[in-house]
Parts: C-alpha cells; sequence; structure tokens
C-alpha cells in the first residue's frame, strides 16, 4: 500500500506534466497504482475494510482463552477440533487487535543522575571454567550511575559477608562512595519491606553509615531502574566470561579487575564517551572513604577436635595438638582464617573460598611420622635435682641414656628420693650403684634404704647377740 507521502508525490508530478510512466518509472511501482492514485485524487491513505476469519469465533475464542490458560496454541487446537478454519497467524492476529491476552507495550523512561548521586548494584548467576570443571559462581557488580565505571567479582556464594567484602573493595576501587546504593530488594541488605518501604538489616545500615551513603531498594517489577547495573551482566558473560579458563577464585578475580581496568578505559557508543573519562568528573563528588577501613570478618566459635582440626565450612584447619580440646575463636576474612586460643597464641591460615571437604594442615603442627616434638632439655625434673643435689649429674647422664623406664618417669622417680631421703644415705647409694653401672631406681631406693636404717636407726643390742 502507498504512503501519504508517495501519494503526495504523484500528485505533485501529474500537476507538472510527468507522464504516468514516468512517475512509475522514478517512484519504482506499477502504472497501475499511479492510475489509481490519479483517480482518487486525494493523499490520504483510504482504510482497509477486510474481514477477519476469525471474527466469527470471536465468542468462542474468549472462552477458550479462559479455559486454556491463555495459551493461544491450545485454544487454536480446540477451534480446530471444533471444525473452525483458521490458521494459526490469523487467530493472534486477531487476539493482538482486540486486545485479547495482549499488553500493547509501554514506552520505557529514562533516567539521569548527576555525579556522585547513585551507585547501582546487583548479581547473577554465570558458568565459568574453573580449575578444570564448569562451575556455577555468582557474578556481583557495582557500576557509578553517571559515569558508568564498572567494577565486579565473582564468587562460590553470595552472603552477607560477601556482600560487604565487595562493596569494600568496589568503593575502594572507585575511590570514594555515592550518597545512595540501589539494589534488587535482594534478603542480603533488605529486613522487610520493599520499594520506598525497603528497611535494610541494621548490620548493613551500620555499613553503609560507615562509608557515608544510603541502601535504596526500587519497585518490584521496576527493572529499569536498576538499568544501569543490569545492562553489563550480558556483557561480562559474553566477552569476559566466554572462551576464558582460569585456575583458581584469585585469578578469576584478578583478571576480572584488569578487564574493568579496560573496558572502563573504552569508548562507549552507547554514552558517546569514556567511562574514565566522566569519572574524573564524577570522583570530585564522590564522598571520601574514611582514614582507616576494618576488614570485613565473620567470628565463629569452634572446639577443636581430638584429630587437632577445627571444621569451617566443612574445611578443616589444622592447630597445634595441645590445643586439642579447647574452645577457640575463629575470625573469617576474605583472604585468611584466623584461630586464637588467647591473646598470645594465633594460628593463621589461607582461606578456602568455598566447601571443598579439604584439609589444611601447617607442618608446624605435625611433626613427621615416627618423631616427638622435641621437649625442653633438660627436663624440669632434671633441673630440679641438679639444683638440689649438683653431685648427681653424672648419675643422671647415665640415667637417661640406660634407664629402662621412660626418661620422665625415671626422672621423677629420683627426683622423689632426693626431697624425700637424707643426702648423705642418698649419695653413698648413688656413688655405688654409679661404680657397678646400676642404674635400676627401684634397687637403688632399696639401697638408701639400707643404709638410712643403718645409720639412722641404731637399735640395742640384746645379751643374745653380744654371743
Amino acid at each position: 500500500m502507498l504512503s501519504q507521502a508517495q501519494r503526495t508525490t504523484i500528485l505533485e508530478l501529474h500537476t507538472q506534466g510527468v507522464a504516468k510512466r514516468e512517475i512509475a518509472r522514478v517512484l519504482k511501482i506499477s502504472r497501475g497504482a499511479v492510475r489509481k492514485v490519479l483517480r482518487a485524487n486525494s493523499t490520504a491513505v483510504p482504510e482497509m475494510n477486510r474481514a477477519q476469519k476469525a471474527e466469527p469465533y470471536r465468542q468462542q475464542i474468549l472462552e477458550l482463552f479462559d479455559q486454556c490458560q491463555g495459551n493461544l496454541v491450545r485454544v487454536h487446537e480446540e477451534l480446530l477440533a471444533a471444525g473452525a478454519e483458521l490458521s494459526y497467524p490469523a487467530l493472534t492476529a486477531f487476539c493482538r487487535r482486540h486486545g485479547i491476552g495482549y499488553q500493547p507495550p509501554v514506552a520505557a523512561g529514562q533516567y539521569d543522575f548527576a555525579p556522585g548521586q547513585e551507585m547501582q548494584h546487583d548479581t547473577s548467576p554465570h558458568e565459568v571454567s574453573l580449575a578444570g570443571r564448569k562451575r556455577k559462581v555468582q557474578t556481583a557488580s557495582a557500576v557509578l550511575c553517571y559515569s558508568r565505571m564498572l567494577w565486579f567479582q565473582c564468587y562460590p556464594t553470595f552472603q552477607r559477608f560477601d556482600c560487604k567484602v565487595f562493596l569494600t573493595e568496589a568503593l575502594r576501587y572507585f575511590s570514594g562512595a555515592t550518597a545512595r546504593v540501589m539494589i534488587d530488594n535482594t534478603h542480603v541488605v533488605v529486613l522487610r519491606g520493599s520499594g520506598r518501604d525497603m528497611v535494610p538489616v541494621p548490620e548493613m545500615a551500620a555499613f553503609g553509615e560507615r562509608f557515608g551513603f544510603q541502601f535504596v531498594a526500587h519497585a518490584i517489577g521496576d527493572a529499569n531502574r536498576s538499568g544501569r547495573v543490569e545492562r553489563p551482566f550480558r556483557f561480562i558473560e559474553g566477552n569476559f566470561l566466554a572462551g576464558r579458563t582460569f585456575s583458581s577464585w584469585e585469578d578469576l578475580n584478578q583478571r576480572a579487575r584488569e578487564w574493568c581496568d579496560k573496558v572502563n578505559s573504552t569508548y562507549k557508543k552507547h554514552i558517546r564517551a569514556v567511562p574514565r573519562e566522566l569519572f574524573a568528573v564524577e570522583r570530585l563528588h564522590l564522598k571520601p572513604l574514611p582514614a582507616w577501613i576494618p576488614e570485613v570478618y565473620r567470628l565463629h566459635q569452634r572446639l577443636v577436635d581430638i584429630e587437632g582440626y577445627i571444621a569451617l565450612h566443612t574445611n578443616r584447619y589444622s592447630v597445634p595438638v595441645d590445643w586439642i580440646g579447647r574452645r577457640v575463636e575463629v575470625r573469617e576474612t576474605k583472604d585468611k582464617i584466623e584461630i586464637q586460643l588467647d591473646a598470645r597464641r594465633l594460628v593463621t591460615h589461607r582461606r578456602i573460598a568455598e566447601a571443598e571437604h579439604q584439609r589444611i594442615t601447617l607442618v608446624e603442627h605435625r611433626p613427621p611420622r615416627g618423631q616427638r616434638a622435641p621437649r625442653p632439655d633438660p627436663h624440669p625434673e632434671e633441673k630440679a635435682i641438679l639444683t638440689a643435689v649438683p653431685e648427681l649429674a653424672e648419675y643422671v647422664a647415665g640415667l637417661k641414656q640406660r634407664s629402662r623406664k621412660v626418661v620422665t618417669l625415671a626422672l621423677r622417680q629420683l627426683l622423689r628420693f632426693v626431697r624425700e631421703y637424707p643426702r648423705e644415705p642418698l649419695l653413698g647409694a648413688v656413688r655405688e650403684a654409679a661404680r657397678y653401672g646400676l642404674y635400676d631406681l627401684d634397687r637403688l631406693e632399696r639401697m638408701i634404704l639400707r643404709r638410712v636404717t643403718r645409720e639412722y636407726f641404731l637399735l640395742d643390742r640384746g645379751p643374745e647377740e653380744d654371743d
């Protein structure tokens, strides 16, 4: 059908004396079409009053539409089963013209932001080739609404702890904070309500106050309100993740940072600018970061098990064996696991990002098989013996080498002799035992007792004994 502009051109050329054949050649239309316009002598496009094949079945279509729960394929099948001669395109065109199950499109609005006014944050699941196998990851993204500066990182899960870690890194990357942070009604931040009535979790509200921003949420279903952060997810999936493999979470997030640096310095057609250049203006309007930003952490209480490990997210981290059965405090940060028994005893491990049922053991916590942890030398018992009776040093050295008992038990028994028996009988018995190479402490004790009896318990002998 010819448009109004074509009809106007035909009438003007005919008024100028141009032949019908020439008009048709210039406009690349048929001569019959030119004749129809000249006969009508009007630029108005005629209305088409074509009968619609679905009109006789209008009431039946309305009933079937409710019965088939709005599925036009099923409506068409039922119409054909009832004997209707109607194509599926004719049915859909009829429903579209009469508004049956069809909502006309609504024009999208446009949001304008001043520098430093808003940052939008959201997450999206993606599939990544990580350490040789496909993994589901949560991609967290943040975008400055004015300059379109992008920052994203990937996590195995995205909980409140991960959210605070991500936002802290994002604000450091942008070197400042906006007045508000727009979120998508996520339970990580939202305590109750939605949209303007959203109330954040007190923990997250306090986190925002530290950096000087407020969390706000858009109305449910109003996805256009967070369009600044929604748009880059497809770009990340189709550009950054496509065809790339990563050896670890650290490798993935480091390369994500490098990619952000690259795309933020690239010209964008949809904004007709380079985000990094617009950021030079926006940075002046961002709120400065605090002089000291504390490290984000989670606290856990654990009991050291009988094997000398504590369990955290299915992973097990070693501690010194003398901590077995003790209650410890575990501080989990982005990269570290700190296990603290008291103010002076602290163990630090590299954090495993996800639950992998791994066992992480530090070398100093487990001596090589067949070896014991070195004991302090000298033994506390040996030190006490030599302090009280220095003359026993040579015998103690021989006892440690030749005693059949455990050295500690032998030294404890000898220390008992020192504390319970007189000095002279003890030294005499020890000298005699050393002369014969005797290191059996039970026999040594009997020798000491004989000397004590002979020297300290002198009994008067009777007449019979004198004879």
